[in-house]
């Protein structure tokens, strides 16, 4: 099956220079040039893309086909008909939220990981507020290559998290919260000023671009173990 981006120039190049493939945002974008990209990259074309920020009524106005040749979740609002090929389960990530209401962008990160051939467990309902919810789970949090931290409100998680794991973390705010969490902007600034050192801190309910970042770090891994020399 042939693909075809009906007159949008897509960077098919981006996985042979910094080792993620492109991805659409569907946000904005008019219904009806949705609907060809829908179209062109369904399951079968051979070409993976991830459609992020595609609304639940816009997924279900296309034809039934279409909406079969796709893995959609309307929770993250991603899409995806084709994926990158499975890579080492021992290459994996932790998503770690806050709360349900971090729902949408926590699983937006899990579901860009795995869309990316990367194994991701998710444990939500981890917050401080119940730290004993987060300690339970640190043992098994800390197995992982990688940890992404997603939080609203005062977005204490990714401070905890970045004293108590030794693995890299990335952190997401998210919008969750009433009057002075100010649409994340708190969160952010939150993260941002953190007293954990090292911790990466994304745009806000950016929830693909923590992916991302996580992607590169296993991608990083995965060269090392392939560089190692046999028996050492």
């Amino acid at each position: 099956m042939e693909c075809k981006s009906q007159g949008i120039l897509f960077d098919h190049d981006r996985p042979s220079r910094i080792g993620l493939p492109e991805a659409v945002l569907s946000e904005g974008k008019a219904p009806e040039a949705l609907a060809s990209l829908l179209v062109a990259f369904r399951k079968g074309c051979g070409r993976p893309i991830l459609f992020t920020r595609l609304a639940p009524e816009i997924f279900a106005a296309q034809p039934d086909d279409i909406r079969a040749s796709y893995d959609y979740d309307p929770i993250s609002r991603t899409a995806f008909g084709e994926s990158l090929p499975a890579r080492d389960p021992n290459l994996d990530a932790a998503v770690v939220s806050a709360g349900s209401s971090d729902a949408p962008v926590s699983r937006e990160a899990a579901r860009t990981l795995a869309y990316l051939g990367f194994k991701a467990d998710l444990y939500e309902d981890s917050g401080v507020a119940g730290l004993w919810r987060l300690s339970g789970r640190l043992e098994e949090i800390n197995s992982h290559k990688v940890v992404i931290a997603v939080a609203g409100l005062d977005a204490a998680l990714a401070s905890v998290l970045g004293g108590l794991t030794p693995r890299p973390v990335v952190a997401v705010p998210t919008s969750t919260g009433y009057g002075l969490a100010r649409g994340g902007e708190s969160a952010l600034a939150s993260m941002l000023l953190s007293c954990s050192p090292g911790i990466t801190v994304v745009n806000i309910d950016n929830g693909y671009g923590a992916a991302c970042a996580a992607a590169r770090i296993l991608n990083l891994l995965d060269r090392r173990s392939e560089e190692t020399p046999v028996g050492r």
